[in-house]
């Protein structure tokens, strides 16, 4: 089962462990991501520890039985892991070749020669939304990370300064563009046209990633002055080899994973026929899994052999490439099970109950609704998911252009203030080394302005069109 359709199981057709009432349940989500708070910053627990007693102590203020809410825990566990953590530990694999075989430093070398100083933002946010585009915001996680951080090591940025445009090109890409699962599942629901969607959707984008990625970052790099981890940042490679693979081998081994998941998209929409051979191959060629796989072999012969790589070196590299992320991959794991806790407790029922008396424009009630799902979720697919089921009987009498502008409002509020039930969240505050605060400040606030910016540009458009 795929990540999207076991978040849809989750949001839609789970039973809740708990029959509590609504203000009791609020109360519990509040006081479980207090607990969370609280052992991080005041006990300096570990996350992976806190995560999983703060999923225990919500199920327990919510009045389910303790079985039920460990099973919850568990299952939301594991279907992260399995989500991205084979991802995670395939794109860790793929940066440890790059780094180790100098074609990281290729990379980095070529990139910091042709674009520096106030341009270098730039240049990462361009990067990043052509690669965010076909991908899951974790997949373009692992892939730019290494990228990122040896930028700005080496060329004396500021972390914020690079990784912040980086990231905004992703989640933009993630939340409104299709073919992001969201945005599908959003247009099939509300019945709108793929075409002008994603026509919308990049007029949106753009300025939305312009504010949220360049512009802010400059403020996110004074409120957060960190170097890149060291311990996520391999040596320089290239000093020790005798040679390293050129830059078209290496950007081609990079952009392998994304050229075939866009290919699927693409063939998705222009086929539309899941019995059709050419579909079916795309299908399994184009899934992330079988992507990533594919470009950690390629990388072997495009960047290992021609670094002077021996067989047995190989497998020591995946090794050592596999070792950082143990820590990483048990916190995103945790904050999948807390999400999943959340919305066995009846959380997203809660809010759907909730809002459905509010009378206010079908735009802004669609925003609102994503907003609040996602708050108390986590989740930017279940607030799409949920948010579009919501609000697809108002799609009915719209226009083309105003059913379009209604899935991107969807889009922008799922992306609303990423907190500590995001697994998001902790992806990024242990890839760039931040404190639970540091990170709010910076990743929360960077959500924020991508939801505000881009659900203030799609009224506008709406008053327009």
């Amino acid at each position: 089962m795929t990540r999207l359709s076991v978040e849809m199981l989750a949001a839609d057709t789970v039973e809740p462990i708990t029959s509590a009432g609504h203000a009791q349940l609020g109360i519990a989500v509040l006081a479980g991501i207090a607990v969370i708070v609280l052992l991080i910053t005041q006990f300096k627990l570990h996350a992976f520890l806190a995560l999983t007693i703060g999923s225990l102590a919500l199920g327990a203020f919510a009045g389910a039985p303790l079985d039920k809410a460990i099973a919850s825990f568990t299952t939301g566990l594991g279907a992260t892991v399995a989500g991205v953590g084979v991802l995670i530990a395939l794109g860790a694999i793929l940066g440890k070749m790059l780094a180790d075989s100098g074609g990281a430093d290729q990379i980095v070398d070529t990139i910091l020669a042709r674009a520096g100083g106030r341009s270098m933002p730039w240049a990462m946010v361009l990067i990043a939304s052509v690669i965010g585009l076909p991908l899951f915001f974790e997949v373009g996680v692992v892939l730019l990370i290494p990228v990122v951080l040896m930028v700005a090591k080496r060329g004396n940025y500021s972390l914020m300064r690079i990784g912040i445009p980086a990231l905004a090109g992703l989640s933009v890409m993630h939340g409104l563009v299709p073919p992001h699962p969201g945005p599908l599942v959003a247009i099939d629901a509300v019945g709108a046209d793929l075409g002008v969607t994603l026509a919308l959707g990049v007029l949106v984008a753009v300025p939305t990633v312009v504010v949220a990625g360049p512009l802010f970052s400059r403020v996110a790099a004074r409120w957060v002055d960190v170097p890149a981890p060291d311990r996520m940042i391999p040596q320089r490679a290239s000093e020790d080899l005798d040679r390293r693979p050129g830059f078209g081998a290496t950007l081609a081994t990079i952009l392998l994973p994304v050229v075939l998941m866009l290919s699927k998209a693409l063939v998705d929409i222009v086929v539309d026929d899941p019995e059709q051979t050419v579909q079916r191959v795309f299908d399994v060629v184009g899934s992330p899994l079988i992507a990533l796989l594919t470009a950690v072999l390629v990388g072997i012969f495009t960047l290992l052999r021609p670094a002077g790589f021996a067989k047995d070196r190989v497998s020591g590299l995946v090794e050592k490439g596999l070792a950082p992320i143990a820590g990483i991959l048990l916190i995103v794991g945790a904050g999948g099970g807390f999400k999943q806790t959340l919305i066995d407790c009846g959380v997203g029922r809660m809010v759907l109950d909730i809002s459905k008396d509010w009378s206010i424009p079908a735009l802004l009630l669609a925003w609102l609704i994503a907003v609040v799902i996602r708050l108390a979720t986590g989740s930017a697919t279940v607030a799409t998911i949920s948010a579009a089921g919501l609000v697809a009987p108002l799609a009915a009498d719209m226009s083309t252009t105003h059913t379009a502008l209604l899935v991107l409002a969807i889009g922008a509020g799922s992306l609303f203030f990423s907190h500590v039930n995001d697994a998001g969240f902790w992806l990024v505050k242990e890839y760039f080394g931040l404190t639970v605060g540091q990170n709010i400040k910076t990743w929360s606030v960077m959500e924020t302005i991508i939801s505000v910016v881009a659900g203030g540009l799609v009224l506008l458009l709406s008053l327009i069109l």
